[in-house]
């Protein structure tokens, strides 16, 4: 049994699997054939943290392939109630079959995972967000091929989604040019959750116009994720110079393709011009989330498919 709490739990050669076979089922959703692998199979989806995407794209996906979901929120289960985690983990994994987790803290995720029965997917935390990058990964080969020796700019926070692109960046080759306001940076040892790295998959740029130089991908977040709203105010004055724009989408190749993981803050983090401009793929981006954790959920549950 395997577990997604991170990009970096899967190998090169299973990316390569899961790529492909999204690209098989969304090619089946798209022609309205029915692909009802999961028949009989239940997803239990967990919520610490509000959710647009997360939910509607497992729940639908996860419907698509022939299974059940149960919803289950903090407000509305035992989870708010102070039941340990632990115990939560043994009563609803002898239940279902699968069970996807948006939360707080990663080590929430992993402690729910130690004590489950059926495999357990990271729909978002504070220090990873795999699904999402798995998403855009495929996003960007659809568009422009394989993402190999490729460049990504990150333009902004040293959140979850940063932590992620590095994982991502050093298990299928490519480079992350990360650049952050001051006080704000990726942390290396949390990043990699202190397993071993090539420090050659990304470079550290006090400028972001100067990370975008030449960049395949430019890519952002919002400024106040999640759970830091009190700091909203002074983030909004450290990260002023971290909204990409125009400048910057100008000085990456001609060819670059824009990504957001949403919800989007127009003239805050990116400006609409680029939002909304030739060169976003962010719908595209979304709408794969579904195909990607189809491909996933099929994976962890019946293994690798002809």
């Amino acid at each position: 049994m395997k577990h997604y709490l991170q990009f970096q739990d899967f190998s090169a050669d299973e990316y390569e699997y899961l790529l492909k076979r999204a690209a098989l089922i969304k090619q089946k959703f798209k022609g309205y054939v029915t692909h009802h692998t999961l028949a009989d199979r239940t997803l239990a989806m967990i919520f610490e943290k509000a959710s647009t995407r997360t939910r509607v794209s497992f729940e639908a996906g996860m419907y698509q392939l022939g299974g059940s979901v149960v919803h289950l929120t903090t407000g509305d289960s035992q989870l708010g109630r102070a039941e340990p985690i632990e115990d939560s983990a043994r009563v609803i994994s002898r239940m279902t079959d699968l069970v996807m987790i948006r939360t707080f803290g990663q080590d929430k995720i992993e402690r729910f995972a130690a004590h489950s029965r059926v495999p357990v997917i990271n729909g978002l935390t504070n220090e990873f967000h795999p699904c999402q990058i798995l998403a855009d990964i495929f996003t960007f080969i659809e568009h422009r091929g394989s993402i190999q020796g490729k460049t990504v700019a990150w333009v902004g926070d040293g959140n979850n989604m940063a932590n992620t692109w590095l994982q991502a960046a050093n298990l299928l080759g490519f480079k992350v040019h990360v650049s952050t306001p001051s006080g704000y940076g990726i942390d290396e040892l949390l990043a990699f959750s202190g397993r071993p790295y090539d420090k050659g998959c990304y470079q550290l740029f006090s400028d972001p116009q100067e990370a975008c130089k030449g960049a395949d991908l430019v890519t952002t977040d919002v400024w106040t994720s999640m759970g830091y709203e009190e700091e909203n105010e002074k983030r909004k004055k450290a990260f002023a110079d971290w909204c990409v724009d125009l400048d910057m989408m100008a000085v990456a190749k001609k060819d670059a393709l824009f990504m957001h993981c949403l919800p989007a803050h127009r003239g805050e983090e990116v400006q609409a011009e680029v939002i909304d401009g030739p060169q976003s793929v962010v719908w595209d981006e979304a709408e794969n989330r579904m195909h990607v954790q189809k491909a996933l959920m099929e994976y962890l549950l019946i293994g690798k498919q002809g």
